[in-house]
C-alpha cells in the first residue's frame, strides 16, 4: 500500500480529512495501488500537511486516469506548546509572530509547478489556526534548540482558496507590480522574503503566467504575459 496510513498521520492531517469530508465521501480508499485520503465520486482529494516531494510521483500517477485535488493547510496563526520529554508534562504555551500566507504555497509548489497545467489537477490552500507540540527530548532540529515536533493540531479553518489553473495564481501578483520586474521587484512589492520571491517567480514561468526576457546587471528579468 503506497500513501499515508492512518496509523501515520499526524492529527492535523487526520482533523483536516474530517473537516473536508461530506457525507458520501469515502476515506482512506484504494485507487491504482495508492492509499487516496478522501474520494468524492470521481474526485481524489489527497491532504498534505508536509513536504510537496513526497507526494509527487503519487500524484503524476493518479492524474493519468483522474481527477485530482491537493489541499495544502497554511498557518496564519500559530501556537507552539511545549512538553518535557515525557511526551505529557506541559511546560508552556505561546503564539509564534509568524504569520503565514496563501502565497507561501509557493514555497512547495516549486517542486512541481508544472502539474497545475494538467486539467484534471486542482490546489486547495487553507489558512488555518495551528497547534504545533514541541517535546524537550534534544533529537529535534537546532532551529529548535533540539526540540522534536510530537505532533500539529488544527484549531480553526480561516479560509479557503482554489487553483484550477495557472490564471488562477495573477491574484497573488502584488499591485503595482512594475510591467518589466525583477525579482527584488517581486519581494518588495509582495512583502515577502526574496528566496520566496524568487521560487513563485519560477512557479510563474513554469505555469507560463510570466516570462523571462533577459537580464538587469546580475537580475533575470520578466514580464508578465497577457491572460
Amino acid at each position: 500500500m503506497n500513501g499515508i496510513g492512518t496509523l501515520q498521520e499526524n492529527a492535523l492531517h487526520a482533523a483536516l480529512k474530517d473537516w473536508y469530508a461530506q457525507p458520501g465521501d469515502q476515506l482512506e480508499t484504494m485507487v491504482d495501488g495508492y492509499v487516496i485520503d478522501l474520494v468524492r465520486g470521481e474526485l481524489l482529494v489527497e491532504v498534505q500537511t508536509g513536504n510537496f516531494s513526497a507526494i509527487k510521483r503519487k500524484l503524476v500517477k493518479l492524474l493519468e486516469n483522474h481527477p485530482v485535488r491537493l489541499v495544502y493547510p497554511i498557518a496564519a496563526e500559530k501556537w507552539i506548546e511545549r512538553l518535557a520529554a515525557d511526551g505529557v508534562t506541559r511546560l508552556g504555551r505561546r503564539k509564534s509572530p509568524k504569520r503565514g500566507r496563501v502565497g507561501d504555497v509557493f514555497q512547495e509548489l516549486v517542486r512541481f509547478p508544472r502539474l497545475i497545467l494538467h486539467s484534471n489537477f486542482t490546489l486547495e490552500v487553507l489558512l488555518v489556526r495551528e497547534e504545533v507540540v514541541w517535546r524537550e527530548d534534544g533529537r529535534g532540529s537546532w532551529r529548535r534548540k533540539g526540540r522534536s515536533i510530537a505532533d500539529r493540531r488544527l484549531l480553526e479553518v480561516l479560509s479557503k482558496t482554489v487553483f484550477t489553473g495557472p490564471d488562477d495564481f495573477r491574484e497573488l501578483i502584488p499591485a503595482g507590480l512594475p510591467e518589466i520586474f525583477t525579482v527584488r521587484d517581486l519581494a518588495v512589492k509582495s512583502k515577502q522574503p526574496r528566496y520566496l520571491a524568487s521560487k513563485m517567480a519560477y512557479c510563474l514561468r513554469e505555469m507560463e503566467v510570466i516570462e523571462q526576457i533577459g537580464k538587469r546587471g546580475r537580475w533575470l528579468v520578466y514580464r508578465i504575459k497577457p491572460a
